[in-house]
Order: C-alpha cells, then structure tokens, then sequence
C-alpha cells in the first residue's frame, strides 16, 4: 500500500511537471522523489521532512519566459546531483493554481462582460411600446386568469439562487495567501477593454494569466517582450469599434426586417380569431397636422409659426435629395441629371409603421414603397404637382407639397426639402429664379425654432459652395444647424489633400458652426440604385477607409443611420423646448381676435368663407327655384312686350310702310305676304329666342335683386353676380326650338279671319298705339332737328343753332310741298329738290340737296303716320265691311288686318316661349347654376376673390387659430404621456 502510494505520488508529480509547465529544464523524475514525498507524501515513514533545502543559484523558468540560448553553467564546487530547493514555491503555485486563476478570471471578467453585453443589447433593441396593438387581447387579459404571485412564491428566492454561485469572498482571500507565497517577480496583470465593451484582453503569450518580470537577483535573462505601441493599439481598437458597430447595425436591420415581416402576418390573420386594435393617431402625425394648417394659415411664416421643422436647404445637385431618401429609405423624388428638379417645397412627414408606404396629404391612395411601379407612380405624381405649382413665367413656387413615408424602423420627424440654391441663372429659368429660391430658403430658416440641415458637396471645392454663407447668416451662432459632407467617396478619391475633409468635419475651413457634422455616401450616382445596396456601399466604404482608419473621422460622425437619429434627436428635443411657447402665443392670438369679434360684429356668428359660401349657395338655389312660381300671364306678356319692342321697327320700316305705299289692296296684301314670308324664315324665329333667353335673364336678376331683406348679407353680391353670369354663359337654348317656332309663326301670319268685332277693336287699338309711338318718335326727331320754337325760346331762353335754322327753314319749305300735294309719294323728285334749294337761297339760306333729303323723309314720315291715324279711326267701324270683303265700300282696313296678324303672332309666339320656358329652359338653367356653384365652391381661389371683407378674412383667422390651438394642446397632452 505505502509503495502503491508512493507510486502514484510520483505519478501526479511526473503529470505536474509534463502538464503545460512551460519548464524547459530536463530533471529525472528519482530526483524529484523527496519534493514529492514533501508535498504529497508528509505522514509516510521513512520521510525526512527536515532535512534541510541546499543551495541552488540555478534560475527557475515559467511560461512566460523564453528558452535559454545555452545550458546554463554548474555552479563552482557541485558535482553530482544537486537538488533545486530556491524557486520550488513558486514552481509548485503555478502548477497548483493556473487552473484557479484561469477559473477566477474566467468568472469575473465573463460577468463583467455579460452585464455590458446586456446593457448595450438593451439599449439597441427598438422600443416597441407603440406596437402593443399587434398582440392580440386576450394576451393582455392572462394577467385576469392567472395568479402570477403563486408563480413568484414557487421559484427559489434570490438568497437560494446566490447559494449555488461561487464564494467570491473566500476565492479573493486564497489569492492573496498565494500571492504571498509568490515571490516578488510574479505580477498578475489583466486588462479588459474592446469597442464594445465585450473582449477580455490578457497581456500573455500563452495560455497562463501570469506575467513574470524580471527580478533582481537574476541577472543575464534571455527574456525580451514586444510591447505593442499605443498607436497601433489605438488603431486595433479603432477597426475592433467600427467593425463592432457595423455588426450590431446589420443585427438591427435584420431584427428590423424580420419585425416588419412579422407584422405583416399578423396584421393579415383579422379574420382567423387576432383582433387588430384601434390605431391611435401618432404623435408625428399630430404634429404634422398642425403644420399643414399653419401653412395654409400662413404660407410665408410671417406671424407665429416658429414650431420646430428640419429644413433641408444646399447647393443644386449636393444631394439634397438623396440624404432625405436614404432617411425615408426610398426612391421618392424625380431625378435629372444637372437638371432642376425639386421646383416647390416639399414637406415629409416620417414617422415608424408597419408597412413601407407613402401617401399625400390631399389624397386617399397609398404607395406601397415596396413596389417599384408605386415608386414610380409617386414620383411622377411629385413632379406634376411640382409643375402644377410653378405659375406660367416662374421657374419655382413657394407652395409646399405635404408628403407622408411610415416604415418599420424610419426615424420620426418633419422634413422639408427645398429647392437647391443657384449661383447663375440658365436659359429657361426665370429671371428672378435666384431670388426667389433664397427668399423661400430664408422664409423658412429664418423660422428661430428650425433645423437646418445644410447639405454640402464634398467632391467639389468647398470655396464654390453658396449655401454656407447663407445658413451663417440665418444661424451665426450655429446652435440648430447640423452640417452633412455628402459624396465622401468621390472626395476621399479625388482630394489631393485628405485633410481638408478633417477640416470641413471639424469645423474648420468654412466660418459656419453647427451642432454636429455628419459625412454620408449616398450611393454611386445611378438613378436605378436601391437603398439597400447603397447602404451597403456606404457601409463597406467607411469599414475600408482611411479616413475612418486615420482617425479624420469619427465613428459616430458617419453613416446616414447615425446622421437620421441624430436629427431625429435633435428634432424632438426643439419640439419639447418650444412646442408650448408656441402654443401660449396662439392663445394670446385667440383672444385678440375674439375681441375683435365682438366688438365689431356683436350679433354676427363667426361664419368663416367655406360657411359663407354654403349659405350663399342656399339662397341662390332658393332664387332660382322662384322661377318657376312666376305665373304664365306674366311670361307671356312680359314676352310679348319685349318681342314687339324688338320686331316693330322691322314691321314699320321694311313691311308696312312699303306697303303703304301701293296703289290699290291687292298690291299691299301682296308685298305684305312676301316680306312676311321672307322675315319669318330668316329673322323672326332667332329674334324670338334671342327675347326669351334675355327675358330668363332680367327675371333670374330680378329674383335675385327682390330677394335681398333685412336678413340678407351684402357679402354675397359679388358671388351671386358671379354665378348668375357664369350661368348664363354656360346656358345654351334648344337648338330644335328654333325651327318649331318658325312653322308655328309662319301658322299665324297666314291667319287673316277676325272671328268678331273685340278682335277688331283690338287690333284697331294695336295700331293706334304702334303708329302714335312712331309719330312721337318723329316728332322728337324734328324737334331736335329744327331747334326749339317761338314758345320755348321766349319761355326758356334759347335760341337755335345755324344747322337748326338751315333745318327749319327746309322744313317749312317742304311743308308746303305737301300742302300743296297731299298724296305726294315717298321720294322726292330731282327737280323738286332743285325747286326747293333754289327757294331756299333766295332767302339767303344755303343748303345741301342730301340735307333735303334727310329733311323730307321725316317730314314724310310725319305726314303719312298722321294720315295713318285718321284712317285708323275711319276702319273702327269697318268691321262690317271686312266681313262682306269691302265690297261695295270705299273703305279699305287692309292695314288693320295686318297689325292683326303681327298681333296674334306675338301671342302665338309668347305662348311657345313660355311653355319652352317653365318646361324646359328654367330647369336647365337650375341644373346650370347648381353646376357653376360646385365648381366655385371646389376652386379655392374664386372663393377667396368672390368673399371678401375684413369679416370673413376675422372669422377665417379664428378658425384657424382655433384648430390650431386645440391641435397643438392635444399634441402636447400626447407628448407629456409619451415621456
């Protein structure tokens, strides 16, 4: 037993020294029988445990020295064996415990790591707290179902679970008793550090945690260490940094991917059993709202829009466009090569969803981001509103264009892209094209509250850029801009000097300041690139670059996932700083305007135009409507009366009056039934529409005049003019009406019975009337001729002119002409007019023959119409002759039955009309109107010039003041719930 025991003591010495010892030192394992018996073998017999330890001026080796270049030399005297009794407590702790401190710093540095680990895991993951919707409720109705505290109460208690982990205390004092047992050239020496706060570093070449120095009484040692220069550790630690978070950022896009996808599916199972919550409104898309109204409260900022917005603004072609796409993640915009193609503001609002899409603010569609014919679709759809917007003349337009983008893992803020700043203007561009794109930068940088993220172009010479100087001069102390170096590719590639990217990202080389300076490669330049491929790009440039490599750029200071939180935190901060100021001011703007109010309009409801409009649309209906109360008496007298009036002096001038003038009755009724005939095919019909359409008219705008009351609004005349000739242009009569009225008045003209004697009478009052107006009409025109007559010039005092006296001194010559020949023709004769010239120069009065002329037929015109009377009152008892054909009679009342004709004529025609009116004509001028108003009512501009006044620009301002206020007092609410 004692040998066995001795054996295997032997045994576990030779193992200990053969295990990994690093001893390079050949001993014979019979020499090492007493160290043995010492350590393993104290209580066996025959041992000699004070036997005293010899000298030895051999060196002891562990695993961290090297070998020595040559044996080492017996010391002077030895011979034989000589045992090494000087280092054989060190040798003995470091086979006893390497395997202990391999375990202790394996314990304590893997915990360290692990609570770093879950620290930064942690903090990575995207907080999901806004999508609490997509677990289905009956997840959140467990809590009701089962007790959780019995659950608790089951598991060990934490004093349970910290029995079973490793006594520390008692680890930490077994090293310091075997550290004392070292001797003073021992050192343990253990470093942690790594980018991420995850490797555990040990100074050692192999596998022990000690490090042996050298020690004073040992000189000549072969052992020299490579100390690694704090310059190429910085550099392993810089590569380790970057290599680190570009691993954890293509975790999160791969967690973020998988999330999006996952969403889908569960959104997409509603109908097996999974009930989709109510979505609530986010708190980007409540903040976007209030500035959509503030811009068409106020589209040039004038008053008191200073809410936060990031207002990207740089040099055409610097990449604008494409920082905002990679942070919306998508091809969005209209490309041009050199081309201007951002011509108006763009407002995007980003906010995180469950699917790519993206949508107008005046419309309903969504584009599905995902799909290359939305994109597509979208972007031409940007660029027709953008060529909308531009009025005929002008190159760009301050009108914004309101856009929203949700996707999984987007950044929330508000963006507006504007168009980029010019230094010359080309051909095609408007002249003021460079003002007007600096106005419309300014109007919304100069906004205390906005983000400018100024966008530079680092592969061109940054002295040729504008727009720092302009971003100075609206930021001079650079405390809400944030600077982007865009195409950091080409730069890196191109710059002679590299340094020059240090200096623009340091804040060096232009006088600008900014908050942060970002530098971003947004892709190769192809228009078919995807995001995904340039984030890849951007990705694999700045892991090999040597700016990045060098230290020119900070890790934190790259990428456009770094650049869109930074925004985005910057964002949110600017809104929580003065998202309430802002909402005070309007307040306080309220008020003012709801004093204004009562005092100047105090029994007025505040109407703004939109409600003024409604109601003026009602009252106009209502006046419309009307038209078909208007009795048929009064549309056929109405149109008679106007008819006449029309056609009379067509029926004197051209029909009568040359009939008149034939020598017997049946001439006058022939020429009568021709000119009749002729006038009903080419005049009458036209001129009988042509009454009617304006007699609608003057009883549409009389309907609309008598309406006004005490209740009536002035406001609304101009708007009801408007419509009432917007309506009549629109308004086109029957086209078939026309060649029905011709047959039917050419009917009635061919009538020539006169049933009775009332008939008679009337047409007999009919002409009286006709004939006397024309005579007083003549009279007039002689009158005015001639001058005024003795009576008038004593009684008034005036005198006649020289043309007046010519006048009336031919009018007394020719008043004895037909003194002297009553049933003188028409026409003067050329020796008569010579007869009465010669008369006239006898008395010294000179005179024209064509002024003769003119003379006569008024004075003809006189003589006939007052023969026309008298035979008129003869043939009012001729109605007994007219039925017996005048025979036997010398009386003939041919011109009675003529103006009985026109006369029945006028009231056959009449009659059609006003039942082509009421039947017809009148709804489709309702049916007009109601079209005109739904268009006025759609075009916001008519609306604006038609309803104007300082009462409806008031009550518009309260209006929006007020949706503003109440917006932003629940966008705060939310805010405050959401910290």
């Amino acid at each position: 037993m004692l040998r066995a025991a001795k054996a295997a003591g032997c045994l576990a010495c030779r193992n200990l020294v053969a295990s990994k010892s690093g001893l390079k030192v050949r001993i014979p394992l019979q020499k090492l029988h007493p160290l043995s018996r010492s350590i393993h073998h104290r209580n066996s017999q025959g041992t000699n445990s004070h036997r005293p330890p010899p000298c030895c001026a051999a060196r002891h080796f562990t695993s961290l020295s090297r070998l020595p270049v040559r044996p080492a030399l017996p010391l002077p005297g030895a011979h034989g064996y000589q045992p090494h009794r000087t280092f054989w407590v060190a040798r003995l702790a470091t086979r006893l415990l390497r395997l202990r401190y391999l375990l202790l710093g394996s314990a304590v540095g893997g915990g360290y790591t692990a609570k770093k680990t879950y620290d930064e895991w942690k903090d990575m993951l995207p907080d999901l707290s806004e999508y609490k919707w997509i677990v289905p409720d009956f997840i959140w109705e467990l809590d009701e179902h089962i007790d959780f505290e019995k659950i608790a109460n089951a598991l060990p208690d934490a004093e349970y679970l910290a029995k079973l982990l490793p006594d520390f205390e008692k680890i930490g004092e077994n090293f310091s008793f075997l550290k004392g047992l070292i001797s003073k050239g021992v050192s343990v020496v253990s470093e942690v550090t790594g980018a991420s706060g995850l490797h555990l570093l040990l100074e050692s070449t192999g596998e022990s945690a000690f490090k042996a120095t050298e020690n004073h009484g040992f000189e000549g040692t072969d052992k020299q260490h490579k100390k690694v220069s704090d310059k190429e550790k910085a550099e392993q630690l810089q590569e380790e940094l970057l290599r680190t978070q570009m691993k954890y950022q293509r975790i999160l896009e791969r967690l973020e991917k998988e999330n999006k996808e996952l969403r889908k599916v569960v959104l997409q199972k509603d109908d097996k059993g999974i009930h989709q919550r109510k979505v609530k409104k986010s708190l980007i898309d409540m903040y976007s709202e209030v500035l959509d109204i503030l811009s068409d409260y106020d589209s040039n900022y004038n008053t008191q829009d200073h809410l936060p917005r990031v207002v990207v603004v740089g040099d055409q072609s610097a990449g604008k466009t494409s920082v905002l796409e990679m942070i919306a993640q998508a091809r969005i915009f209209p490309r041009g090569s050199g081309e201007m193609m951002t011509r108006a503001p763009v407002k995007v609002t980003l906010s995180e969803g469950p699917h790519h899409v993206a949508m107008f603010k005046d419309s309903t569609r969504e584009f599905d981001l995902s799909k290359e014919e939305d994109l597509a679709a979208l972007r031409h759809e940007i660029e027709i509103r953008m060529r909308k917007s531009v009025k005929e003349g002008q190159t760009v337009s301050p009108e914004t264009i309101s856009l929203s983008v949700k996707g999984p893992g987007i950044q929330r803020m508000v963006l507006v892209d504007l168009p980029g700043v010019i230094s010359t203007v080309t051909s095609g561009m408007a002249a003021d094209t460079k003002e007007t794109i600096f106005s419309i930068s300014k109007a919304y940088m100069q906004n205390p509250n906005a983000i400018i993220l100024c966008i530079q172009d680092g592969s061109v010479d940054a002295e040729r850029s504008i727009v720092t100087d302009l971003v100075s001069q609206m930021d001079p102390q650079g405390k809400r801009t944030i600077f982007v170096l865009t195409k950091v590719d080409l730069a890196e590639k191109n710059l002679a000097s590299p340094s020059r990217i240090q200096q623009i990202v340091e804040g060096r080389l232009f006088p600008m300041k900014a908050l942060g300076y970002f530098a971003v490669v947004t892709g190769k330049g192809s228009s078919s690139e995807s995001i995904d491929s340039i984030k890849d790009y951007e990705e694999d440039f700045f892991q090999n670059s040597t700016l990045l490599k060098t230290g020119m750029l900070k890790a934190h200071q790259v990428t456009t996932k770094n650049l869109s939180l930074a925004v985005s935190d910057c964002f949110w901060k600017m809104v929580r700083e003065s998202v309430e100021q802002q909402a005070d001011a309007f307040k306080a703007s309220r008020f003012n305007l709801e004093t204004e109010w009562k005092n100047n309009y105090p029994r007025l409801r505040e109407l703004d135009r939109n409600e003024l409009f409604e109601k003026a649309k009602n009252e106009i209906l209502d006046e419309v409507i009307s038209l078909s109360q208007v009795t048929p008496k009064h549309w056929e007298a109405i149109l008679q009366k106007k008819l006449w009036e029309r056609v009379s002096t067509h029926v004197i001038e051209n029909i009568y009056l040359p009939a008149a003038q034939t020598m017997n009755s049946g001439t006058f009724n022939t020429t009568v039934d021709i000119k009749l005939k002729q006038w009903t095919d080419k005049q009458l019909p036209h001129k009988a529409l042509e009454v009617a359409w304006e007699t609608l008219q003057e009883e549409f705008a009389r309907f609309m005049c008598e309406y006004k009351g005490k209740d009536q609004d002035d406001i609304f005349d101009k708007l009801k003019e408007a419509v009432k000739d917007e309506s009549i242009k629109r308004h086109n009569w029957n086209e078939r009406a026309e060649d029905s009225l011709r047959v039917i008045q050419h009917n009635a003209l061919e009538d020539r019975s006169i049933t009775d004697k009332p008939q008679w009478d009337a047409a007999i009052q009919f002409m009286e009337e006709t004939l006397q107006t024309r005579l007083n009409d003549t009279e007039s025109v002689i009158s005015d001729m001639v001058g005024p007559d003795w009576k008038q010039r004593w009684l008034y005092w005036t005198s006649r002119t020289a043309d007046q006296h010519i006048h009336n001194e031919t009018k007394n010559e020719l008043e004895r002409l037909l003194k002297l020949n009553e049933d003188h023709t028409a026409y003067l004769a050329n020796d008569e007019v010579t007869t009465v010239r010669k008369n006239l120069e006898s008395r010294g009065v000179e005179v024209d023959p064509v002024l003769i002329k003119d003379t006569w037929h008024q004075m003809y015109r006189r003589h006939f119409l007052q023969k026309a009377l008298s035979h008129c009152n003869l043939c009012r008892r001729g109605f007994y002759y007219y039925q017996r054909h005048f025979e036997d009679s010398e009386l003939e009342c041919n011109d009675v039955v003529l103006f009985w004709r026109i006369q029945r004529m006028l009231g056959i025609t009449a009659n059609t009309l006003r039942q082509q009116l009421t039947n017809t004509e009148v709804r489709r001028l309702e049916k007009n109107v109601k079209e005109v108003l739904e268009d006025f009512g759609e075009d916001v501009e008519k609306k604006v010039h038609l309803i104007t006044g300082r009462r409806v620009q008031l009550a518009e301002d309260l209006k929006k003041v007020r949706e503003i206020q109440e917006k932003l007092e629940a966008f705060i609410e939310a805010l405050h719930q959401e910290k």
